[in-house]
């Protein structure tokens, strides 16, 4: 799913402008294509043949369902799978108070031509009380259903102008038939790595409200063939103010396509109804915005007329570019392919709360006709993966909450029995050591992820004082009983900082609230106990019995979350691949 959140702080927040730039990764890993799952299937000799599209969404005439204002529609894209069960590729934004709705928010597909691709495509109208949450955590039953629409991706790409405009219709295609209509445009994704970060800042706004000043923000589209515009970001509102200074906006060049492609900038005075008054707007290129930020010059608004003659009136209102600069934003596959490593670690849990061991019904019980327990399948086929990734495919290893031989209860004890080396070889090394310790460790408790985590940070701190080009993911299987959540969370926030991520891997029926907690794709970070607050999300979750149900793919489970994870560290720290020279 994308990581545009909904109408967070009633619609005020920025999106497309950068903070997506670091997230699509993810999005895109749900939409099938992400450079981690690529990488692992050509590291196998498979090649996909695929082309990434990049779905922009409008809508009009909407169904209105409440009753003293406007809705609030969200959209939703599936794709439909041969047995009929679909699989959500994205969500837009909530756009407030409005029938006839144009998302910023994109959905990412693959675009294959070999095969038959249904796309379903669900509006909803997102209740208020709902519109604090991220759209990934609005459930959707909750929503009123304005209409369904469907098609298939290669009716879209068949367009002369890659644009295809559908009727909605109810669910079972009965009942009211005038819901309006969904359009959707598609666009090749663009590999390139340009961008360009900017920005702006306005002076002397003409106030718009009565009783206080406007509350303005920018919303920048960019103009397409058939003579419209696709909006591409928004900035955040700056309330209460008429020379209103904006957060920095990132644009790729997937967004602005060319440093001469017009954009068309509006500044609007935002209103809670959703009925935001355009208090000018004008358009440039991004070469012609480098200009203004170069000469320090302004450019003025004006309004259109709507007059028979059309004569736009000029304002005395202007834009400002304080800040521009140009950056190169590089892949996930950049990195990996310039030699820079990613080392994994092992953490297994050797809690009671897993069953006695000398118990079928024990998720660590060694089934003498060789039949793998839940643990063993964990670490097979999260061992297929990995293994294309590690290098040198040693792994650290680990157990926590077992009783070792010297009759202590260890949070942190090498997996191999060694009181010195931690490291064992390849996949075998890990089923070996982990049979091994079910011999000579008993299950005990708690369960304490805590001394884990910072054995971890500290072997990533180390790699980093020492200037390694390395990241590291430690994997943590668990049945999902935490006892020291609060410590965890510490834990968690103290290694934002370092070249780390972690995965936690559940095994077993339990409940794995706790560790949905930790998985920060409610869109709030980590606050530890001190109150400093995580410097990046770093935790992904995935419930194994989701994979062994068929959901998701152990593959696309595991590395979902990892590239924008790895990404986002590299970028705020600006390193580049190895084979860049590092300025």
């Amino acid at each position: 799913m994308g990581n545009c959140f909904s109408d967070v702080k009633g619609g005020q927040q920025a999106v497309g402008g950068g903070a997506q730039a670091v997230g699509s990764a993810a999005a895109a890993a749900s939409s099938g294509h992400n450079d981690a799952v690529d990488y692992f299937f050509r590291a196998k000799g498979e090649h996909a043949l695929f082309t990434p599209i990049e779905l922009s969404l409008s809508a009009s005439k909407l169904l209105d369902r409440d009753i003293v204002s406007k809705s609030d529609p969200m959209a939703v894209v599936y794709m439909k799978r041969r047995d009929g069960k679909l699989d959500e590729l994205g969500r837009t934004e909530v756009i407030m108070n409005n029938l006839n709705p144009n998302w910023i928010q994109k959905i990412n597909v693959t675009y294959q031509f070999e095969i038959v691709q249904p796309l379903i495509f669900h509006v909803y109208d997102i209740d208020s009380k709902y519109h604090n949450l991220p759209v990934k955590m609005l459930k959707l039953e909750d929503q009123d259903f304005l209409g369904e629409a469907s098609c298939v991706v290669s009716e879209i790409v068949t367009k002369r102008n890659w644009s295809l405009t559908m009727n909605l219709h109810n669910r079972d295609g009965r009942g009211l038939k005038n819901l309006g209509t969904l359009s959707v445009h598609a666009e090749e994704t663009v590999a390139s790595r340009n961008a360009v970060e900017i920005t702006f800042r306005c002076s002397a706004l003409e106030n718009k409200d009565l009783f206080s000043k406007s509350d303005p923000f920018l919303r920048i589209s960019r103009t397409v063939e058939n003579g419209g515009s696709v909006p591409v970001c928004k900035t955040e509102v700056v309330n209460n103010n008429l020379n209103p200074a904006w957060k920095p906006v990132r644009l790729t060049m997937q967004q602005f396509l060319s440093k001469e492609n017009p954009l068309v900038i509006e500044c609007f005075d935002f209103n809670s109804s959703g009925n935001h008054q355009l208090m000018g707007k004008l358009q440039k290129s991004i070469a012609e915005l480098e200009t203004l930020y170069q000469s320090k010059a302004g450019a003025n608004f004006f309004l259109p007329s709507s007059g028979f003659r059309r004569h736009d009136k000029v304002l005395m209102s202007q834009i400002f570019v304080d800040g521009f600069f140009e950056k190169q934003l590089y892949s996930f596959l950049d990195y990996i392919s310039s030699g820079f490593e990613l080392s994994f670690m092992v953490a297994v849990d050797f809690t009671a709360s897993n069953g006695n061991p000398r118990s079928p019904d024990s998720l660590h019980y060694i089934d003498p006709s060789g039949r793998l327990n839940a643990y063993q399948r964990a670490i097979m086929e999260i061992g297929e993966v990995i293994k294309f990734y590690d290098s040198d495919r040693r792994f650290p290893a680990w157990g926590f909450g077992g009783r070792t031989p010297n009759g202590s209860v260890s949070h942190c004890f090498n997996l191999n029995g060694s009181p010195s080396d931690f490291e064992v070889e390849g996949v075998e090394g890990i089923m070996s050591a982990y049979s091994s310790a079910l011999h000579n460790v008993a299950l005990a408790g708690p369960t304490l992820f805590g001394q884990v985590i910072n054995k971890a940070a500290d072997i990533a701190a180390h790699s980093l004082s020492c200037h390694h080009a390395k990241y590291y993911v430690l994997l943590i299987i668990t049945d999902g009983v935490v006892s020291d959540l609060q410590e965890t969370i510490d834990s968690v926030v103290r290694a934002s900082d370092l070249p780390l991520s972690i995965l936690i891997v559940g095994v077993g029926g339990a409940d794995f609230k706790e560790m949905e907690i930790l998985d920060a794709d409610s869109g709030r970070r980590l606050e530890s106990s001190t109150g400093r607050i995580a410097t990046r999300d770093i935790v992904q979750f995935v419930p194994m019995r989701e994979v062994h149900g068929g959901q998701i793919s152990v593959v696309q489970a595991l590395l979902e979350e990892l590239p924008s994870q790895f990404l986002t560290y590299v970028r705020c720290r600006d390193i580049k691949p190895l084979n860049v020279s590092q300025t």
